[in-house]
């Protein structure tokens, strides 16, 4: 059903007469719930930054007011998705998302981390505002205090949100991002092990952070530079066989030469003392 309230709100969207970006605020001054939720938020931005670093058309904010409506900045009823992505916009630099600025557009993906004092809000009027006047694609909401709180809505045309259906891994499917999100569990910035939202490829490979794609490649080239050290000991190896080889062929064939020098000097021995006893060999 939806909100009235909501409704209204949409309505007042008036990009004809704008405040300025300059009189919006962009920071209520209020701390995270914690320490977890403050990394959680700077993984998902980086993990999601390095799974779309090929496109040059996504923005990527966390933490940063949405402001969608004349009256709602007017009484700074503002409140910021921990995480949004947008898809098909330049990605400048931004203070928050300010609809009028953006042509009109919203968030294409929200993600909000659970807290004790946010879990009714998310859970409840900031998922119709997101639903009813956001019309965002995808909807992700995660505890980072609780693995298995991972949970998703799609929007339908016609219909509103749609619980995602989770994989048999508990992940839930993007076709927008092409990604999966899912629950990966670890240390990071040196907080767990503990349970983390991370996004994964198609064919479910863990999106690096860029730390970790940086150590990976570290690793593969200490790797690639192990198995060139080992072709190259290998080839001078074969190259030791091979001199050997021929140094043993070399005596060989010395070793025959003089064979066949020790056989012609016995044969003319033999001949010479044939002569001496007046035996002649006859030819043929």
């Amino acid at each position: 059903m939806v909100n009235p309230a909501l409704a209204a709100m949409a309505n007042l969207v008036a990009p004809d007469v704008p405040l300025p970006p300059d009189d919006l605020v962009f920071d209520d001054g209020e701390p995270l719930e914690s320490n977890r939720h403050r990394i959680a938020i700077n993984v998902l931005i980086r993990s999601a930054q390095q799974a779309l670093s090929s496109r040059a058309d996504v923005f990527i904010g966390g933490n940063m007011f949405v402001y969608f409506s004349r009256e709602q900045a007017i009484k700074r009823d503002v409140r910021g998705p921990d995480v949004l992505m947008v898809l098909g916009v330049p990605p400048r630099e931004r203070q928050g998302w300010v609809v009028w600025e953006e042509g009109g557009r919203y968030p294409d993906v929200i993600v909000e981390l659970l807290s004790p004092s946010t879990a009714a809000m998310d859970r409840g009027a900031k998922k119709d505002l997101y639903e009813q006047v956001f019309r965002t694609p995808y909807y992700i909401i995660f505890d980072p205090f609780a693995p298995e709180s991972l949970a998703g809505w799609r929007l339908q045309p016609g219909v509103g949100y749609q619980p995602i259906v989770p994989n048999e891994r508990g992940w839930l499917w993007c076709d927008l991002l092409g990604l999966w999100f899912g629950v990966w569990e670890g240390v990071i910035d040196r907080e767990g092990p503990c349970a983390w939202l991370r996004l994964y490829t198609p064919q479910g490979e863990l999106v690096p952070l860029p730390e970790e794609a940086a150590q990976q490649q570290a690793e593969q080239a200490q790797r690639l530079a192990q198995q060139a050290q080992q072709l190259a000991e290998q080839e001078r190896q074969r190259a030791e066989q091979a001199q050997q080889q021929a140094e043993q062929e070399r005596q060989r064939a010395e070793q025959a030469q003089r064979l066949a020098e020790q056989e012609r000097q016995r044969a003319e021995r033999l001949a010479a003392k044939l002569r001496e006893l007046g035996v002649t060999l006859e030819e043929g």
